[in-house]
């Protein structure tokens, strides 16, 4: 039998999740997760994206507002009834089954008899590179195989969505990215919709088709990678999405949505983002800063580090130090040296100050 996906869309509306009297976890979000989409919620400790994915599970209950999968209401409905699958951070596996018995083992409960307990559970190995692997123990395979074994065990029972819990923490840097591969690679070929928990910006980059960046309980934006990263909407984002160095500056026109900002001595052009004449923030990527230009910013080189494919400068300006790469690795510049530093065409985006926190 193919594992093929019953995927469905997840909504909250209005959903808040209250601890004790007046813990406040989650807050009035309301969210919409397209069917057999990968959804990632991305934010610092405390946040409360665990909280809203063990929601979306059932091992949490909303205290207030909606929960739905497909078109069904599940808010008051246990975790055994919501057809969801979670793959926990520490892999949960039997230490005293073997592989064959760990990816079976949901399916004994499922109403399927053994032959085709027995399939599935083959067939999901396969799935996840692991055919041949059915009678050894979780102990005799590496963290990935494990992580692998894990996911095996969620996709079998078919859910109509799946749940990862910080998946890769426990993986070094090198299998994180093998790993986030296979994970992308599958739901993508079994259409599946599933819902991805990460602190790290870089493992949300690489996954998603949508991202949900929250704070404080709430949601800050919701976006597509490149939007995140290109155009975020204030401070939080703009410095949690990747590196991005924060410039003061003046608006000194607007016209056509588009302004003329001034930092120091220098001038610039770029769109508007609805603000006015005034003071705004400039996010400006390392990589969208350009040393040595004709025209720009007047800096000196503070710090220089080679890191093998690339030179990282920190550099001091009036209104404080910038973070700064190049790859011209062959000519590295001098600290203490005065350099002109100006900005692409795209990529550096105006924030409002109000947001800054």
């Amino acid at each position: 039998m193919s594992l093929n996906s019953k995927a469905a869309p997840v909504s909250f509306r209005n959903v808040t999740k209250i601890y004790g009297k007046d813990v406040v976890a989650v807050d009035d979000i309301n969210l919409e997760i397209e069917a057999g989409k990968l959804v990632t919620l991305l934010g610092p400790s405390g946040c409360g994206k665990t909280t809203t994915l063990r929601m979306i599970a059932g091992l949490e209950m909303a205290s207030k507002g909606s929960i739905h999968i497909g078109d069904r209401d599940v808010t008051l409905l246990p975790a055994t009834d919501r057809d969801v699958s979670m793959v926990f951070q520490s892999y949960a596996l039997f230490p005293h089954m073997t592989v064959m018995e760990n990816v079976s083992y949901g399916l004994g409960f499922s109403g399927f008899d053994k032959a085709e307990t027995k399939d599935r559970a083959a067939q999901g190995l396969e799935l996840v590179g692991l055919r041949g692997f059915g009678d050894r123990l979780p102990s005799e395979l590496s963290g990935g195989q494990q992580q692998r074994v894990a996911v095996a065990r969620a996709l079998v029972l078919e859910p109509q969505v799946l749940l990862f819990d910080e998946p890769l923490s426990n993986l070094d840097a090198k299998l994180r990215r093998q790993v986030r591969e296979e994970i992308r690679e599958i739901q993508q070929n079994l259409g599946l919709t599933v819902v991805y928990v990460t602190h790290d910006q870089e493992e949300a980059l690489a996954v998603s088709d949508n991202i949900v960046v929250m704070r404080n309980a709430g949601i800050a934006q919701i976006g597509t990678p490149r939007q995140l990263y290109d155009a975020p909407a204030d401070r939080f984002v703009a410095d949690f999405i990747g590196e991005a160095n924060i410039i003061p500056c003046e608006i000194t026109t607007v016209h056509d949505r588009t302004a003329t900002i001034q930092v120091g001595d220098f001038e610039h052009i770029l769109p508007a983002r609805g603000l006015d004449v005034g003071t705004a923030l400039l996010a400006v990527r390392p990589t969208r800063l350009k040393i040595g230009a004709t025209n720009g910013m007047k800096m000196t080189i503070a710090k220089a580090t080679y890191v093998g494919s690339r030179m990282e400068y920190t550099l001091e300006a009036a209104f404080g130090q910038i973070f700064a790469i190049s790859e011209n690795v062959d000519a590295p510049l001098e600290i203490g040296s005065q350099v002109t530093v100006g900005l692409d065409e795209i990529g550096p985006v105006l924030l409002p100050t109000d947001l800054a926190v």
